[in-house]
């Protein structure tokens, strides 16, 4: 391989990923299933030896720390906070919450069972499989109505940090302790206070710098706190969304006293170019982070039956959790809302960070691509068989 076939190669694949956006929204059958494909026919076009397999899983764990960075600030940049939507955040806040601790304890159960391993283990294997991926769900939604949207890109997104938030807590040494929970608890609260300066400052920053060369700059400053909040075991992740949701609603922030800081007429037109480039930037990494994940699988792991099994209970307990929530808790509308749960970037990212004392030697990585392909052929059954309705009965 030689650099202007790797030039040519890498073109194809994000030109390929184009196509396959057009296709998932003409099918409603999510790109990201036509990307882990396409890695894995790279896997065989090229054979199974051509490539060390550990260099492409830190591929897939760096393309994967960086997407989840890029799609939370997008998710984010599309969150506006008014009084007429307290209703929905609210319940897509509730709904984010309970259905991922309840799929949590139904994987962890299924884990424990199926693999015999302590049920501290199980939860920390459990947990990737409990969380919804706003990289996948958040693309496939556009042709819902705007409350829809609205309450899947909320729960989703806050299902990441949530995600996040827990599995941090579940790898700490001393899981239920008081130094524990203060622990936990006193992160949260440092890191809001960080975002809140963090954000500040870079308002500030913005607005003052000449150069056009800012975006950039942006995107790699936060790159940059969530790396070091990543190394200390913070929530960095929080820094992000805090920064996005200000940015997406600045105007409730421009005040005369704030002036100084936030210039609204210098700063819309930048939002604007941000959340473009943000946008495309999303979309870049997520071609090559699925890409590199399908050229990691072992297709063959798919047809084993432990796998089949194992990967049928928790998608089955996964949906269950769903249903019940949606018809007897919020009882409202459960479809499409109930398929609308895949698994994808997050759960992959928070495997491949699951610590060496938590290792399970013998778990088969075809589990997490059974669920992943479940999950998104569920949500497009889901959206294929949904029919807008022009009233939305609606939290």
């Amino acid at each position: 391989m030689n650099s202007n076939f790797i030039l040519i190669l890498f073109s194809v694949i994000v030109i390929g990923s184009y196509f396959f956006s057009l296709i998932s929204r003409w099918s409603r059958i999510p790109s990201v299933l036509l990307l882990i494909a396409s890695g894995i026919g790279l896997r065989f076009a090229f054979g199974p030896n051509s490539v060390e397999i550990e260099s492409m899983n830190f591929l897939v764990e760096l393309f994967g720390n960086a997407g989840l960075i890029v799609i939370i600030l997008e998710a984010s940049l599309d969150l506006k906070l008014e009084v007429g939507k307290v209703k929905i955040i609210r319940s897509s806040f509730l709904s984010a919450l309970f259905i991922l601790v309840v799929s949590l304890f139904a994987t962890a159960v299924a884990v424990y069972y199926f693999l015999d391993v302590p049920f501290r283990t199980a939860l920390v294997y459990g947990l990737p499989l409990s969380v919804i991926s706003s990289a996948i769900v958040i693309p496939s939604v556009e042709h819902l109505s705007e409350a829809k949207k609205e309450f899947i890109t909320y729960e989703s997104s806050l299902s990441d940090i949530f995600g996040v938030l827990l599995f941090n807590y579940l790898i700490l040494d001393e899981l239920f302790s008081l130094a524990s929970y203060l622990n936990f608890f006193l992160s949260i609260i440092f890191i809001l206070l960080v975002s809140l300066l963090t954000t500040i400052l870079l308002l500030y920053l913005v607005s003052k710098l000449g150069t056009h060369l800012k975006l950039f700059l942006l995107i790699a400053i936060l790159f940059l706190l969530y790396g070091i909040g990543k190394i200390y075991h913070f929530p960095s992740l929080i820094i992000i969304l805090v920064f996005g949701i200000t940015l997406s609603n600045i105007k409730l922030l421009v005040h005369p006293k704030t002036k100084w800081i936030l210039n609204f007429d210098t700063l819309s037109p930048i939002i604007l170019q941000f959340k473009s480039l943000t946008s495309e930037f999303s979309f870049l990494i997520r071609t090559f982070f699925f890409l590199f994940f399908g050229f990691t699988i072992d297709i063959s792991s798919l047809i084993n039956p432990e796998v089949v099994l194992l990967g049928s209970v928790i998608l089955l307990s996964l949906l269950v959790v769903r249903y019940l929530y949606f018809k007897f808790i919020i009882k409202t509308e459960i479809f499409p809302e109930i398929f609308l749960m895949p698994r994808g970037l997050i759960t992959i990212l928070l495997f491949y960070s699951i610590p060496v004392q938590y290792h399970i030697p013998y778990f088969d990585k075809g589990v997490l691509l059974f669920v992943i392909i479940g999950t998104s052929l569920l949500m497009s059954v889901g959206l294929i068989l949904f029919k807008p309705k022009e009233i939305t009965y609606y939290y």
